[in-house]
């Protein structure tokens, strides 16, 4: 990929797009951490200097990435609840339909739950006051259109919808750490099957923890 020198805002918006498709197919490749600031340059066609640009760190290209990934994800979910939850069903039914479509949803998207996992404690260092409020102004926006959705088929949660689907980001960043164990860790599990206990599958360890959360915020 090569590029003539921006002298527009059109042109840097477009510089800017590509910069994020490449981070984007990197990390279909390989791990959050093995992204690097100096390989993404390599690919993009850009020095590095000029990569900085556009983006103050490898963790504002990700930050950036976190939040296109996670508006895709909640336009797609909406489709998911609205075809999977009957919301005349009794309560119990409707609360373990939306933790099974979250917990399938969340699982057939594990970059966006291994940026879940790395956001407080990777990606939300190394930036500015300027980059990290803009994130999380973003981000409130995305819980608050999550929350909504939430209470559209679980009104019973009531402020509790809030807190669901904070947490339901987090158990979906912490768990998904344990359902994609590295070579070595893979290699141990395989030389020795009682270990393999430690290596969780996304899906059905999510959907159990989210319908554990549910029942426990619902009235009784």
């Amino acid at each position: 990929m090569t590029f003539q020198r921006a002298r527009t805002d059109e042109q840097r918006e477009i510089r800017r797009r590509a910069i994020l498709d490449v981070a984007s197919a990197m990390l279909d490749e390989m791990p959050v951490a093995a992204v690097t600031l100096n390989e993404l340059s390599r690919r993009v066609g850009l020095a590095k200097p000029n990569v900085l640009r556009y983006f103050e760190s490898r963790e504002a290209v990700l930050l950036e990435l976190l939040d296109r990934f996670l508006r895709e994800w909640l336009t797609e979910l909406t489709g998911e609840l609205a075809a999977g939850v009957d919301e005349a069903l009794p309560m119990p039914e409707r609360a373990a339909a939306v933790a099974e479509i979250l917990g399938r949803s969340l699982s057939g998207r594990m970059v966006l739950c291994e940026l879940f996992g790395a956001q407080g404690s990777v990606l939300e260092h190394n930036v500015s006051v300027e980059v990290v409020t803009r994130y999380k102004r973003a981000s409130l926006e995305r819980l608050t259109t999550m929350t909504a959705l939430i209470r559209k088929y679980l009104p019973e949660l009531g402020e509790n919808a809030t807190l669901f689907s904070l947490q339901t980001m987090v158990m979906a960043g912490a768990l998904s750490a344990f359902s994609t164990p590295p070579p070595s860790l893979q290699a141990a599990y395989e030389a020795e099957p009682d270990l393999a206990r430690f290596h969780l599958d996304l899906k059905d360890y999510l959907q159990q923890a989210l319908t554990a959360t549910l029942l426990g915020m619902l009235p009784r």
